[in-house]
């Protein structure tokens, strides 16, 4: 009796085994073990799933466009700390024997925290041994870029430096100049926005935390009336100028001369009304929902509202001049090309790249496009 039912059986695991590509089990003992009909079943579920995505790939461009930024914004949360640190050595923008300058991606945060599977912190010991050998201390942090925001970000080898350069940051000396691609116009197209800034409580539907405007004047019929400061709120100054636009759209230069959490999407949005695209924090003050689009954005961009959800935000450190570390020494220009996706909607939305000559950057240190 027993041959008659081993037979089927093995059949199955031998069909099995052979979509597996492995030598087929030819023993009734080794078709029974617990351990490899599951790792079986694991394997069998995965190939099902990977066949499943193939299959799902969209055949329609504005499906395939989402489909292509829904994978960029969680990609690089999932790779292993080495993994990011080679991609990191890949587009150094400047190193030396005081600083190490990397080009940061789209996505990442600075530290870890709460729901935090990767960030900057933990490629740092396994980059600093890739540049420096096995021995090498790990590189310590200068300055902090907001998870979504891409570009130039300094790093140094030894931790007194470290302290040094965020000194020269607290006490205004780096200039720092940033790209954002905006809805809509700035009008001025060149000015200064000098508005304090300060933390509140949105009492909405879903109540959070967001940094708003804090104005020292406001209207009131029709006259300009001083209003009492809050003692919360920081003051916040960002000079800024139009490089290129459209009736929808525009690219714009940033320089902030203070450096207050989130300054410059809240002056963008609240203080000029031309939000970041892709900022859906800053753009609806009394809700945290996808940032709502024009049709002509739409359409150039070639996407639904219903996925505007995965535009990724479009502010970029393009450049950062930071004084002498030591004397007789130069400052240091030190210049990112934004991210392809950056690039990619600037060409969909008919914006212009500036000259390097309009940039003034015709000696700087240039990193590759991710």
């Amino acid at each position: 009796g027993g041959g008659t039912e081993e037979t089927p059986r093995n059949e199955f695991w031998k069909k099995a085994e052979e979509t597996q590509g492995r030598a087929p089990l030819c023993s009734a003992a080794a078709a029974s073990r617990p351990l490899d009909a599951q790792r079986l079943a694991e394997r069998l579920r995965a190939q099902k799933q990977e066949q499943k995505t193939k299959k799902s790939v969209p055949t329609n461009p504005v499906q395939r466009r989402v489909q292509e930024l829904l994978r960029f914004t969680e990609q690089l949360q999932r790779v292993h700390p080495n993994v990011l640190a080679k991609a990191l050595s890949r587009g150094l923008v400047h190193q030396d024997k005081d600083l190490v300058v990397i080009n940061k991606p789209y996505g990442l945060p600075v530290h870890g925290g709460p729901g935090v599977r990767l960030c900057i912190s933990d490629a740092l010991p396994v980059l600093a041994k890739m540049l420096h050998g096995h021995k090498a201390e790990p590189l310590h942090l200068c300055h902090r870029l907001d998870k979504e925001t891409t570009g130039v970000m300094v790093l140094a080898w030894e931790k007194e430096v470290a302290h040094q350069v965020q000194e020269l940051f607290r006490t205004r000396q780096v200039t720092k100049k940033y790209w954002a691609i905006t809805m809509r116009v700035p009008v001025p197209s060149a000015g200064v926005v000098d508005i304090p800034i300060i933390e509140k409580e949105v009492q909405g539907q879903e109540r959070h935390h967001k940094m708003t405007l804090s104005p020292s004047y406001c209207m009131d019929n029709g006259k300009i009336v001083r209003v009492r400061t809050s003692r919360n709120a920081q003051l916040a100054v960002t000079q800024y100028r139009v490089l290129n636009s459209t009736l929808s759209s525009a690219l714009v230069e940033l320089q902030p001369i203070t450096g207050i959490k989130h300054q410059l999407r809240v002056h963008l949005s609240f203080g000029l009304d031309c939000p970041v695209l892709g900022d859906h924090k800053y753009s609806d003050w009394n809700r945290l929902a996808p940032q709502k689009l024009s049709a002509c954005i739409l359409k150039k961009m070639e996407l639904p509202q219903s996925k505007a959800r995965h535009i990724p935000l479009h502010l970029h450190a393009c450049q950062l001049t930071l004084p002498a570390l030591q004397p007789g020494k130069e400052d240091l220009n030190l210049v990112c090309k934004p991210p392809r996706y950056f690039v990619h909607s600037l060409h969909r939305l008919g914006l212009k790249m500036p000259s390097r000559d309009q940039n003034g950057d015709e000696e700087a240190t240039h990193s590759g496009a991710q």
